[in-house]
């Protein structure tokens, strides 16, 4: 084989691999699948997403922020695509906001202790930035068959609530 005819594999190998994780990330992107999102609508409610689309100005762009959050954990309960919360920098009225929407369709939108640290992530980010950052709730609360794991250090739920004020003082 040839320098030209390995890299011609070499590149057709990562063209595939490229779309194989397009399809995941299209995957996680429905969040807990179709018929839960067709139950939401038929309830008046938009998807997450469609709150951050809503929310953002028209045309701009959204930065998602960890998207694969999640991936893999949680399978005994049937998963938490992209940890069932949508997270990123988008713009309204022209300025920099993180925009943090749950995800009703996994779980009602409840918090399993990856959302949780993504959520402190995202508040993060907002205060090293000086960037507002607005919820888009809909959630059940804490994830209940293992609220034990959400709430006993300084970096897990309560450290939500502090953040919190601290962004808005």
């Amino acid at each position: 084989m040839n320098r030209g005819e390995a890299f011609e594999r070499q590149a057709e190998h990562w063209r595939r691999r490229v779309e194989e994780i397009r399809e995941q990330e299209d995957r996680i992107r429905l969040g807990g699948g179709l018929k839960a999102q067709d139950k939401q609508r038929a309830q008046g409610k938009m998807t997450a997403r469609e709150r951050v689309e809503a929310l953002c100005d028209p045309g701009s762009d959204f930065l998602e922020l960890g998207l694969w959050v999640a991936e893999g954990f949680y399978q005994e309960y049937g998963g938490a695509p992209a940890a069932g919360v949508v997270v990123g920098i988008g713009k309204i009225h022209g300025r920099d906001v993180v925009v943090v929407s749950n995800d009703a369709t996994v779980k009602a939108g409840a918090w399993f202790p990856l959302t949780c640290k993504k959520v402190l992530r995202a508040q993060e980010i907002a205060l090293e930035n000086r960037l507002p950052i607005v919820y888009l709730v809909d959630s059940a609360g804490v994830f209940l068959p293992l609220q034990d794991e959400i709430f006993p250090d300084k970096e897990h739920f309560g450290r939500a609530f502090y953040n919190n004020a601290r962004l808005s003082a």
